[in-house]
């Protein structure tokens, strides 16, 4: 399993990085752009995607890992 990834405001951009990451793996114009990039990794690593909205705040959080237990997400 690899790193969760967080889709972040940086100034009037969005960034995505690893979870303990210093700096972003990458940095986009349009926060849809960020979290299109941030789940094809959180695919890939079998790891969670966390997006927080322009304040900070977390806005939604999806896994993509072996999860025995589920929720029933009904946002996506």
């Amino acid at each position: 399993m690899g790193k969760n990834q967080w889709v972040s405001p940086c100034g009037d951009k969005w960034g995505v990085h690893g979870e303990g990451n210093s700096r972003d793996t990458k940095q986009f114009e349009r926060k849809s752009d960020a979290i299109d990039y941030a789940k094809g990794i959180a695919k890939r690593q079998q790891s969670e995607l966390i997006i927080q909205k322009q304040n900070g705040q977390i806005q939604s959080k999806d896994s993509y890992g072996n999860d025995p237990c589920p929720p029933r997400d009904r946002e996506h």
